[in-house]
């Protein structure tokens, strides 16, 4: 049996949890992961030559490498940072909340509630962090109105069913003052895509991008 290509994913810290569960839940080990910061969803002008500088570091001492990224803001730039470098594939999607419902059923999301403001495991976990004390409510409260006040419902996008977290996610949307609903996505087109990729030897053409998968099933 051919040994598996060693393979590096270039990731948003956001998502590391859950590409080292995926990635552990397999047993893999020809994958390893290294991330720049999720804060720089905040500065995405950063992120494209942010995974320039990770894909120059590392050509060398991979078969492969994977970006696990969505758009995230950057207008187009991380691709074209891509094209620029060659041989790198990232996962298909505008952001996370894409490739983990899935870009139908996110469509559809969207389309019955402009108003939706979404959060996934991790910023469930640093709702605090980022949006609480990074905008500024925590010291000024009517800025919540100001961020929050044309939102009309939090959708939970659960990667995993952890009722604290769950709880967790219903606090937050109390606090921005927004109806809640939980839907449960797992890990979404982001396992689809590695397990893509896996399937495919070293130096193959890149695999059909995945269909949707099933709706995200609402709890």
């Amino acid at each position: 049996m051919d040994k598996a290509p060693t393979t590096l994913i270039i990731a948003c810290g956001a998502l590391a949890r859950e590409i080292l569960a995926v990635i552990e839940q397999a047993g893999w080990t020809n994958l390893s992961i290294t991330c720049l910061p999720a804060i720089w969803h905040n500065r995405p002008e950063r992120i494209p030559e942010g995974v320039r500088q990770k894909i120059r570091e590392n050509r060398d001492r991979y078969d492969r490498l994977l970006v696990l990224y969505g758009d995230c803001g950057s207008g187009g730039e991380l691709d074209r940072v891509l094209a620029e470098e060659g041989g790198v594939e990232r996962i298909a999607g505008p952001h996370c909340y894409d490739f983990y419902a899935g870009p139908a059923n996110f469509a559809a999301m969207h389309e019955a509630e402009l108003g939706t403001f979404y959060l996934t495991d991790y910023l469930v976990r640093q709702f605090d962090k980022l949006i609480i004390e990074g905008l500024g409510i925590d010291r000024h409260p009517e800025l919540r109105d100001a961020y929050f006040g044309n939102y009309k419902k939090l959708i939970y996008l659960a990667q995993i069913d952890d009722p604290l977290l769950d709880a967790k996610a219903e606090k937050a949307a109390a606090r921005l003052g927004l109806a809640y609903e939980r839907r449960f996505t797992g890990y979404g087109d982001l396992k689809t895509f590695l397990d893509g990729w896996q399937a495919t030897p070293a130096g193959a053409a890149a695999p059909v991008a995945p269909v949707a998968g099933a709706p995200a099933k609402s709890h």
